[in-house]
């Protein structure tokens, strides 16, 4: 796969730094009680969630269902992993939770289920709908004229999704200046890279065109995030998106850019110790 040279976040990613290897260990021990998951597509996001549920997002743990709290839909539902990760190290359930994922009897599945995990904000696993559900939450928000914020996380390849860019144009349409998404640029389909599947660039062109004010950023580098996402919105009157360019599967080297580890089952114990090995 061919990195262009104009991408800003693959070359010179800082070191991961203690708080992100040990949320990517916690979304390890996750995947080995599971026995199953979709670990790069995992791995891509933690600083993309690290800084928002760190530095951006207005929450209360105790009431999930705050009235004044910013919504945040992971409509990259696949990558749930590290979303459970997040949400049990911000207390919104007990960390032994993280130990029943995908077990009879617990609550968290495969993809994240709206009602059934607390800080979860819409179903979703099929690509390109969480951003027509941020949409919605957007618009009410403002009719009530309610201050909260829409974030939501998606994936390169849910811009494939006809769903999605309908969204797009709605927001737009609309004004919704209260909503933010973040893209998940990979560069990585589930089995092959974006531009053999279907090509996207000029991706940040694409979404200008649609009327998002657009940011880039290296999507692994909590410094440039946070920075970026600091002055919300990014223009008055237009909603936003941040495009975070990332590695699927980083910080664990036989993952990254590795389409065989979208999604894993039956992993053997010589490979689980292999994943903890190489991240540590």
């Amino acid at each position: 796969m061919t990195t262009p040279a104009s991408d800003p976040g693959r070359a010179a990613s800082p070191p991961l730094d203690g708080r992100s290897r040990a949320l990517r260990r916690q979304i390890l021990r996750t995947f080995a009680a599971g026995g199953r998951g979709h670990l790069g597509s995992a791995l891509s996001l933690v600083e993309i969630l690290r800084v928002l549920y760190d530095q951006v997002l207005e929450f209360d743990p105790a009431r999930p269902r705050w009235p004044a709290r910013d919504r945040m839909i992971l409509s990259k539902g696949h990558g749930c992993l590290a979303l459970y990760a997040i949400l049990a190290d911000k207390g919104f359930f007990p960390e032994a939770e993280l130990w029943t994922f995908c077990q009879d009897g617990g609550s968290l599945g495969g993809h994240p289920e709206f009602g059934k995990v607390p800080g979860v904000e819409a179903s979703t696993g099929s690509l390109g709908h969480g951003l027509s559900i941020g949409v919605g939450m957007a618009a009410a928000l403002r009719m009530d004229r309610n201050p909260a914020r829409v974030f939501v996380l998606d994936s390169d390849g849910a811009c494939d999704e006809g769903s999605l860019w309908e969204a797009a144009l709605s927001a737009a349409q609309h004004r919704l200046d209260n909503l933010t998404v973040l893209l998940d640029y990979n560069r990585m389909q589930s089995y092959a890279g974006t531009s053999e599947v279907l090509e996207l660039e000029p991706l940040a062109d694409k979404w200008r065109a649609f009327g998002f004010a657009v940011r880039e950023a290296d999507g692994h580098d909590v410094a440039a995030l946070g920075g970026a996402l600091a002055g919300l919105p990014f223009a008055p009157g237009r909603p936003g998106i941040l495009v975070c360019h990332t590695v699927k599967g980083k910080g664990i080297p036989f993952l990254e850019g590795n389409a065989a580890w979208h999604h894993r089952g039956r992993v053997t114990e010589a490979e689980l110790a292999a994943l903890f090995r190489e991240l540590d």
